[in-house]
């Protein structure tokens, strides 16, 4: 009896033992992943509404290929250990042009659909995005080499490009791929 006491005990500290090192393993993947591959953010602030509210939780792919359009998450210039959210309006070789509310890049008029939910709340002749140029506002005609132009959704409250300047891109944590919180609004981007 008391050798199957003893078995029994022997059993269980193996186990308890693998249980152990699997947590750490586990843990282990769980550290590298987030710090090489995915970053995992919460929003605060109103900047890209209505495209994301504060609180709502998100993924983001470091190192991916941005691309105009792509969400980002990037260290704020203006704000020491702070990160933005902003969408990139303007990538490398871009010059960029908004007048009476429509975005023009090199030249062509683009669509911005994620605009279209507080345009309609404007009184006539008011303007969502104020008129700029490249030119007006940083004296280039076009967007630096390795340098982004990013705006939020929410354009008359964000802090973005026009105020803080071009973001480099080693300043950019990653492109947000997924909202997975709150959980009725998943959402993939």
């Amino acid at each position: 009896m008391a050798k199957h006491k003893t078995e029994s005990a022997e059993s269980f500290g193996h186990w308890l033992l693998q249980v152990f090192i699997l947590a750490i393993i586990i843990i282990g993947l769980y550290l590298v992943v987030f710090r090489f591959l995915l970053a995992n953010e919460t929003i605060s602030g109103p900047s890209m509404q209505p495209t994301f509210e504060n609180n709502d939780r998100v993924i983001a792919v470091r190192h991916s290929k941005l691309s105009r359009g792509d969400i980002v998450i990037l260290k704020a210039p203006d704000e020491p250990g702070a990160l933005y959210i902003k969408r990139i309006i303007g990538v490398p070789g871009d010059s960029i042009k908004s007048k009476n509310d429509v975005m023009y890049i090199n030249g062509k008029q683009i669509k911005e659909p994620y605009l279209t939910e507080y345009k309609k709340k404007l009184s006539k002749g008011q303007l969502y995005t104020n008129n700029f140029s490249l030119e007006q506002l940083y004296h280039v005609k076009r967007v630096p080499k390795n340098w982004y132009f990013v705006m939020g959704d929410h354009r008359n409250v964000s802090k973005d490009s026009r105020m803080i300047g071009f973001i480099k891109r080693q300043d950019i944590i990653g492109e947000v791929k997924l909202r997975y919180f709150p959980f009725n609004q998943i959402n993939w981007y």
